[in-house]
């Protein structure tokens, strides 16, 4: 693989100023790993809703008995539409952000409530949100972040459910699926692997759960970014990858830095290499963020977004080969300002922001550092970016200087059980061909059960949107097709035998 050199990214450098640790160096690992997840549209465009705020007491430790201590864990009830007794609940798998964000923003949900007379419970992750085991010492050291794992999650939310089954009035006997996005949608599916007693079924949107050593070609998630930007607007990705060298062209000079903090207008103007660096890995995120959300009508995920905002950016980059460099970096500057300032709004453009404030970018690093071992790379010949090998040592390294721990790059497979996992039953894996995390996600039917749904015109879990007129036909007919599964797996259980307490 050609390249290799490593580089400090834009997000970590973010990270090492929150942080404050030193030698935020050798972090290309990293990267990959702090690109957005989930979410969408203003709330405010929709019919407004209602549900219930309440705090369950959970275990900080399910896996041994030393720490005994217990956190409030946040999770949210909308019980408008369940029919009782024994209606299905919806469960969401919250993931790495604040749970009424998702609440908000996963129309889905919302819409198909009424339709299956199912109760809405979103349950928040730990770490997250509000949900925060050790509460402002939460985040202090490597210690008090020990128990901060997907397993950990997975039996809070397992516990929880069967809380409420017991304790609600006419829920004992209430059949309930699992529905998440991203890393939410991975949860999802693993919920299902892993407790079937207490989830009948479970779709997993856009969840990479293959993004792992040796699972897929560390390259495929940046060949499609690359794709989308290609298919997008004439010689777009092509110019795309011009840019890099043009940035190093053009920063060799103070004057050169100057020019182009001023052609961006940036917030903090541009003084040396590192800032160079800063420079083109927070380039490199808006590219992959606005794949992951080029969806065909307005929208307000990680920002204000045009419909199909890449065709958008991409009339800003149709050059031919003769271009100077300042005329491809102008171009390349507005682009970059229909991602930071489609509204006319921003005074200058920050590269320390990229996205929304609901998610948790450090709890996220430390999973990334830990057990959410994500391996990516790109070549500069079947991407549009510049050439970076997957350097696991530097990763571990970086994790070992940030954190004091270092990660088990084979746990996730060992765990949930890798590409082996035809013995499980009733997941749907939905994935968006525009959507470069569908790299790592099951793109295919592995049994009659085990079904994967694929939206090709579809970027970050779409389905899970709220529907729109401009929504592709076959976004609706995925959502039709989950709720056909949803309504199969609720008839199941309950045509299956009910136990009950023996006789004494």
């Amino acid at each position: 693989m050609a390249g290799g050199r490593t580089r400090v990214s834009g997000r970590a450098a973010a990270l090492c100023i929150l942080t404050l640790c030193l030698g935020c160096l050798h972090v290309i690992a990293l990267k990959p790993q702090l690109f957005t997840r989930l979410g969408d549209l203003p709330f405010s465009a929709q019919t407004p809703i209602s549900y219930q705020t309440f705090y369950f007491d959970q275990k900080i430790d399910h896996f041994g008995f030393l720490e005994d201590g217990t956190f409030k864990q946040r999770y949210l009830v909308a019980d408008k539409h369940w029919k009782q007794p024994a209606g299905p609940i919806l469960f969401y798998t919250g993931n790495e952000g604040d749970i009424t964000w998702f609440c908000n923003n996963t129309g889905f949900m919302w819409e198909t409530a009424a339709q299956l007379g199912a109760m809405l419970v979103f349950a928040e992750h730990r770490y997250y949100g509000e949900s925060l085991p050790f509460g402002q010492d939460s985040y202090s050291d490597s210690k008090h972040l020990n128990y901060l794992t997907s397993e950990q999650a997975l039996a809070d939310f397992a516990v929880l459910i069967e809380n409420l089954k017991s304790t609600l009035p006419g829920a004992q006997h209430s059949p309930v699926i699992a529905v998440g996005g991203s890393y939410g949608g991975m949860l999802s599916a693993w919920f299902r692997m892993k407790y079937p007693n207490i989830v009948v079924g479970a779709l997993a949107a856009s969840a990479p759960i293959w993004q792992f050593p040796g699972m897929v070609p560390c390259g495929d998630f940046y060949k499609i970014v690359t794709q989308d930007f290609a298919r997008s607007g004439y010689n777009c990705d092509a110019n795309i990858r011009k840019s890099w060298k043009a940035i190093n062209n053009v920063t060799s000079t103070v004057s050169g830095l100057q020019w182009l903090s001023e052609e961006f207008n940036l917030c903090s103007p541009l003084k040396n290499v590192m800032d160079t660096v800063t420079f083109k890995n927070w380039l490199q995120e808006t590219w992959v963020n606005l794949a992951m959300v080029d969806y065909p009508y307005e929208a307000n995920f990680l920002q204000p977004l045009p419909p199909w905002p890449i065709q958008v950016v991409c009339k800003y980059l149709g050059f031919d080969s003769t271009v100077s460099d300042y005329e491809l970096l102008h171009g390349v500057s507005q682009a970059a300002k229909i991602y930071y300032n489609y509204t006319g709004t921003s005074s200058c453009l920050n590269m320390s922001q990229t996205a929304t404030g609901s998610l948790g970018y450090l709890g996220w690093f430390y999973q990334a550092c830990t057990e959410m071992v994500m391996p990516m790379c790109t070549d500069g010949i079947q991407d549009m970016f510049e050439p970076e090998e997957w350097n696991f040592q530097a990763f571990s390294d970086e994790c070992n200087a940030m954190f004091g721990v270092r990660p088990r790059a084979d746990w996730a497979g060992t765990v949930y059980g890798g590409k082996d996992i035809a013995s499980h039953s009733n997941i749907i894996f939905s994935n968006g061909g525009l959507d470069p995390w569908s790299a790592g996600g099951v793109n295919y039917n592995m049994t009659e059960s085990l079904v994967s749904i694929v939206i090709p015109e579809g970027a970050h879990h779409l389905d899970l949107r709220y529907s729109n007129d401009h929504d592709p036909p076959a976004v609706r007919a995925a959502r039709a097709l989950e709720v056909k599964y949803f309504q199969k797996w609720i008839s199941q259980a309950k045509k299956a035998p009910q136990t009950s307490e023996p006789n004494i």
